[in-house]
């Protein structure tokens, strides 16, 4: 396990002690969820971006075009 020190505004951080509150966790374990999502976030990314790049434009939008007659959207 690691140590990780920041330095951020005093209302930032009041403001993170609220959210904890609220959430009944410590700031320490709201930290952790936040960074997993934001790595989460990242990896999700970067499998998006691989796998678009291996992609077909054509392919891809004729399948947006299939999902928009299946599930047309509602007004």
């Amino acid at each position: 396990m690691s140590i990780l020190t920041i330095r951020m505004p005093e209302d930032k951080h009041s403001r993170l002690r609220g959210l904890a509150q609220a959430k009944g966790i410590s700031v320490n374990r709201l930290m952790d969820e936040m960074a997993t999502l934001a790595l989460a976030e990242f990896d999700c990314e970067t499998r998006f971006r691989a796998r678009a790049a291996k992609g077909s434009p054509e392919k891809g939008l004729a399948l947006l075009d299939k999902l928009d007659r299946a599930f047309p959207a509602e007004v």
